[in-house]
């Protein structure tokens, strides 16, 4: 660095952590774009000299705040705790401070730049952080110059900011508004403070890629459309994302759609072109060092006792937390993060309240603030948690991440362990522990891929109907506009980009309640259409030409039905379980566990066994049976298994059968020691295939190119088990369950069973019901899967929950109204009143969206087309086979439905009893094997 350079540093030579003639500053342009007051607090408070970054920023603040200087789009992706918030904010900071300076009345009193968070503790913990560096800077420019700093003021504003600090909001705006998307919305429709919006040059949208893949996201996308519609220059848009992929799909769903192309056709279902807005990336996840590991309690998961297992684990997992500072702790379901907590403090006496704690999305709001205090001041060594702590507030003394269990995805992965070493330069140290079989295979494969730089790619759903219900509406109330200019709306955020001239129609008529008996049954017209002609036409504009097609809101109550009602977040509620013979109350269950249930399911519920008939309402029938559960406790609340990496699953075992073809299993276990296992998952893994491939031949495990299926005739239940290792995530499973139980029922002329897993699904049904399942697979057609599918769910409990919360979301069903609250089951009821009337509208665009939603969203119906088109083209063969007992890979399967805790013995018998039988068939050899732990 030359000496002018350094005569520009604010502060002098001998404070600096570093000799500034022997050291090379490769971000020195970085650091002169800001202004000296800023220079001085940045050195001062963050921007000590990092030898790891080569100066004075991390990867994502180098690249990102020269971009944001420019006023450039830019999405900067990059771990937790790399700096990607500061990133955002110190070029606005900086150039807010600057125009203050130079303008004689300051800043306006008006939004500049507006931070959108998904969660309000986020934007709480932003808010503070805002607090430092403008109380810095004004403290040196006090110092300096000896004059204070124009105020910069910043706020939150979301659902529990009372009235008195919104209309203080009013009188003293906030020239930096922290908020979500809901209260955007709103903001957007309030007529005062809209008018506040019309400065906003800046938005910074942090924790996208949790928004992306969802509604939430998509309504976000609207407003801030919305949003740049009302402004007379471009929004500068930033975009902040832990690790995800696509990159350029997250940055497009950021940026919008410029002005399309439009066509010389007439109007039609053509969709006018239109190109991406400007964007830069700054890709920086991998910018920090990861240790990651996976371990296992022992190498024989299916002959140690699950109390030794048990023992063993508690143990790591105590070793772990007295080996460092804080250490977090992941697992699958909030009763997993209780019992963990629990279990330490019972087993240790290093653990008590004071230095432990649980937090979870059930826990009270003040519980959870409680934790995150403590756990940000560093007061406590150990906390435990499902998925409520992967975002949010900083935590700069965890230096352990141990994830339970599978995440089910490499981002998911990445996300929870990035939250320890919180800054660059430190190590990102996290342990994977695993305690099943499937999860040990899975976690091996997800810690390869982390380390190979594989992301899971996300999914961002296209022409949601109900949420564009919402916006048009809000779009009317605001004003009246031409309807050329709501569809070009819509059409530049990034999921309405292929909206279809014929998917507006459908909407709209739903909208103007077009369609005959809707009136009749309390569903009103929210908006009219008209083409301004006079001296006929209805309504008539004159700041707009006759002829133009204008929209407007309809009914006096708009606004408030609209600022009451709007959001995507579905409410859900507990339902009653009742015997259908005696009508006797049994227990309740929660609505989201429903998603997974269809007639006939078995499941327990204190302890007892019920196969599931119908709900009505917020009641569940049932009748008591002894049958084998199909649906475990735990099903809706852990995540599915990403798709992606289910495919790399796949091609993991095609590549370790190469290796056993090559040189058995010690060929296996040197190629297994190149992964970032222990030894113990080493042997493990490589013991299960080696089982495998000796009791059922290599054909009975799926590759890319094979697709396996187990036939078991289970003469005890009286039931033939197709266990099919269709290894493609628990959504594509549903999908593909479905499909197929759809079509054996029809050939069968029988109820079939299904249980869904991540790495395949059991159909089952009588043995006198003898159902070609690989000839049904044989037959499908990738142009009849979507469908089919749709023939699938139709009539079932999933449509009815699904319908319930996209009529609600399109405003169909009031959730308040008139000061009057409906609750989630007075909304099911609704919906199923108004569900069979719905159904036989032609095109109703609110029907239409709740199957997009299941198939689409839910049931990867896009990946199941693939997946039917290969084997239709033979890349992919169904090898089926018959066995009188299950195969290692397919133990989990069969033992889905003992997943629960109350039948943890069950399943360790049930897994016990599988094993010894693989062995028998296999020898002697491979029981002496065991024992030598080879």
């Amino acid at each position: 660095m030359d000496g002018t350079a350094r005569r520009e540093l604010p502060i002098a030579d001998d404070a600096l952590p570093f000799d500034p003639d022997t050291t090379a500053i490769e971000d020195r342009e970085v650091f002169e774009l800001l202004e000296p007051a800023v220079q001085e607090w940045w050195l001062e408070e963050f921007g000590e000299f990092v030898p790891e970054n080569g100066g004075f920023f991390t990867p994502p603040q180098r690249g990102a705040i020269p971009n944001v200087h420019k006023g450039t789009n830019t999405l900067i992706c990059a771990p937790t705790g790399s700096g990607k918030t500061m990133s955002s904010f110190l070029s606005i900071l900086n150039s807010l401070y600057k125009r203050d300076r130079e303008t004689a009345d300051g800043l306006e009193n008006s939004v500049y730049c507006l931070y959108v968070s998904p969660l309000k503790s986020l934007a709480n913990d932003i808010h503070r952080n805002l607090e430092v560096p403008l109380d810095g800077i004004e403290s040196i420019v006090a110092d300096r110059d000896g004059e204070s700093m124009g105020e910069i003021r910043h706020a939150i504003r979301h659902g529990d900011t009372d009235s008195a600090e919104r209309q203080r909001m009013l009188e003293e705006t906030p020239h930096i508004l922290n908020t979500t998307p809901e209260t955007l919305a709103i903001l957007l429709n309030s007529p005062k403070f809209r008018e506040k919006l019309r400065t906003v040059e800046y938005v910074i949208v942090d924790e996208i890629h949790s928004l992306a893949a969802g509604k939430r996201g998509t309504h976000l996308s609207v407003s801030l459309e919305r949003l740049a519609a009302m402004t007379d220059h471009e929004l500068t848009r930033i975009g902040c994302s832990a690790t995800i992929d696509p990159l350029s799909d997250v940055a497009e769903f950021l940026v919008g759609r410029e002005e399309p192309h439009m066509p010389d056709a007439p109007p039609g279902d053509e969709v006018p072109d239109s190109d991406p807005r400007n964007y830069e990336l700054v890709d920086a996840r991998f910018a920090r060092e990861f240790d990651i590991e996976l371990e296992c309690p022992t190498d024989d998961l299916i002959n140690t006792s699950r109390e030794v297992v048990q023992e063993r684990f508690y143990r790591m997992l105590h070793e772990h937390v007295q080996e460092h500072t804080n250490t977090l702790v992941f697992t699958n379901t909030r009763s997993g993060a209780e019992r963990v907590l629990h279990n330490l403090r019972e087993t240790f006496d290093a653990y008590d309240e004071t230095n432990s704690g649980c937090h979870h999305g059930s826990l009270s709001k003040d519980v959870r603030q409680d934790i995150e205090r403590r756990l940000k001041s560093g007061e406590l060594d150990v906390v435990t948690s499902s998925t409520s702590l992967e975002l949010g507030i900083d935590m700069p003394h965890v230096d352990l991440v141990v994830q339970v269990g599978s995440p089910k995805s490499v981002a998911s992965l990445l996300q929870r362990v990035g939250r320890a070493g919180h800054r660059v330069g430190q190590t990102v140290t996290g342990r994977v522990i695993a305690l099943d079989r499937d999860e040990l295979l899975e976690c091996a494969v997800m810690l390869k891929k982390a380390e190979e730089g594989f992301v899971d790619s996300v999914s961002i759903p296209e022409n949601a109907q109900d949420v564009a219900a919402q916006h048009v509406y809000g779009m009317a109330i605001a004003e009246i506009r031409p309807e050329a200019e709501i569809t070009e709306i819509l059409r530049r955020a990034y999921p309405y980009r292929n909206y279809s001239d014929a998917e507006f129609e459908s909407l709209m008529r739903y909208l103007t309640a077009e369609y005959a008996g809707m009136e009749d049954r309390n569903v009103y017209a929210k908006v009219w259409r008209d083409e301004n002609d006079p001296p006929d036409g209805e309504h008539h504009y004159e700041e707009f030409p006759v002829g133009t097609p204008l929209i407007g809101k309809r009914g006096r109550l708009a606004r408030v039905i609209y600022m009451t009602n709007i959001g995507t977040i579905p409410d859900s509620f507990t339902c009653d379980v009742f015997t259908r013979a005696g009508d006797e109350w049994v227990g309740q269950l929660d609505e989201n566990y429903l998603d997974t249930l269809e007639k006939g399911d078995v499941f327990v519920l204190g302890g007892d066994h019920f196969e599931f008939s119908y709900r009505r309402g917020s009641k569940v029938y049932v009748d008591r049976t002894s049958a084998r559960p199909t649906v475990p406790s735990w099903y809706s609340e852990r995540l599915p298994l990403s798709y992606d990496l289910g495919c790399e699953i796949l091609a993991f075992q095609a590549d370790l059968l190469s290796h056993y073809e090559e040189g058995g299993p010690p060929r296996v276990r040197a190629w297994l020691r190149e992964f970032p296992l222990d030894d113990d998952s080493v042997r493990a893994v490589a013991r299960l295939f080696d089982h495998q491939f000796r009791y059922a031949g290599a054909d009975t495990v799926s590759t890319p190119d094979r697709l396996a299926i187990e036939v078991e005739r289970d003469r005890e239940e009286y039931e033939r088990h197709y266990y099919v290792h269709s290894n493609y995530g628990r959504r594509f499973n549903d999908g593909f369950s479905r499909l197929l139980a759809y079509h054996c029922a029809q050939e069968a002329t029988a109820n079939v069973r299904v249980a869904v897993a991540d790495n395949g699904f059991v159909l089952s049904m009588p043995l006198n019901r003898k159902v070609d399942v690989e000839g049904i697979i044989d037959d499908l057609e990738s142009d009849q899967v979507r469908e089919n599918l749709r023939a699938a769910v139709d009539g079932t409990d999933l449509l009815q929950r699904y319908f319930r919360i996209n009529a609600t979301r399109a405003l169909m069903i009031l959730k308040r109204y008139k000061g009057y609250e409906k609750s989630a089951s007075e909304q099911q009821v609704s919906s199923e009143m108004l569900l069979g009337f719905a159904a036989d509208l032609e095109e109703f665009a609110v029907i239409e969206e709740t199957y997009r939603e299941i198939t689409e969203d839910k049931l990867n119906v896009a990946e199941l087309e693939a997946f039917v088109a290969e084997l239709e083209a033979g890349e992919i063969a169904v090898e089926r086979t018959l066995l009188d007992s299950p195969t290692p890979r397919a133990f989990g399967l069969a033992t889905l439905s003992a997943s629960d805790v109350v039948l943890a013995e069950d399943e360790s018998a049930a897994l016990q009893a599988f094993h010894e039988h693989v062995l028998d068939e296999i020898g002697d050899e491979s029981l002496r094997e065991l024992s030598s732990g080879s």
